[in-house]
C-alpha cells in the first residue's frame, strides 16, 4: 500500500483488518501485565503503511473505547500510540532489529510517563506524578516485554505482512 493521499476501498479494508488485529491481540493478551503485541504491530504497520498507520491507530482506539469505556485513559491512547508511530516514521529506513528493539523498549519504559500527561492537567502535579510513579514497575515489565517480543517477532511479521496484503 503506497503512502499517497488517495485511499481506495481496498486500502480501507486492509487498514480496518489491521485495526481489528490490534484489538484482538490487545484483548487476547490483556491478562498479562504489560506484555503485549500492539507496540510491535504499530511499529510494523507504520513501516509498512506510512502515515496511513494513523487510521489504524484511531480505529483501534475508538474500538477500545467502545469495549472498555471512554475514560481519561482513552485520551492517553489517542496520542501515545501516535507517538510510537511518529518515531517509527522518523526512523523508517532503519533495518536493524536492535534499533527496533530499543525503540520498543524505550516506548514501554516511557509509556506511563506519556500516559500521566492528562493526569497532570486533571489533578495537578501531584496526581500526574503519583500516576506515573505508581506505574513504574509495569513500565519496566512493558520495556522488557517489548524488547523480547520485538526480537522474537519483528522479522517474521515484517516479512509476512507484505505477502499477506499482496494476495488480499
Amino acid at each position: 500500500m503506497k503512502d499517497s493521499a488517495k485511499i481506495k476501498v481496498r486500502d480501507y479494508a486492509i487498514l480496518a483488518v489491521c485495526a481489528a488485529v490490534l484489538l484482538v491481540v490487545q484483548v487476547g493478551l490483556a491478562f498479562l501485565p504489560n506484555i503485549e503485541l500492539v507496540s510491535l504491530l504499530i511499529m510494523i504497520y507504520a513501516k509498512s503503511f506510512g502515515k496511513k498507520v494513523f487510521w489504524i491507530i484511531y480505529v483501534f482506539v475508538f474500538l477500545e473505547g467502545i469495549i472498555y469505556g471512554f475514560g481519561i485513559w482513552w485520551i492517553n491512547y489517542l496520542y501515545v500510540w501516535s507517538i510510537l508511530a511518529g518515531v517509527v516514521l522518523l526512523l523508517k529506513k532503519q533495518e536493524s532489529i536492535w534499533i527496533w528493539a530499543l525503540v520498543a523498549g524505550f516506548f514501554g519504559l516511557l509509556f506511563g510517563a506519556f500516559c500521566a500527561i492528562p493526569y497532570f492537567f486533571a489533578g495537578g502535579i501531584g496526581a500526574g506524578f503519583a500516576y506515573w510513579v505508581s506505574g513504574i514497575p509495569y513500565d519496566i515489565l512493558h520495556c522488557i516485554g517489548n524488547i523480547v517480543v520485538c526480537i522474537a517477532l519483528y522479522r517474521p511479521i515484517s516479512r509476512i505482512l507484505p505477502k499477506l496484503y499482496k494476495t488480499a
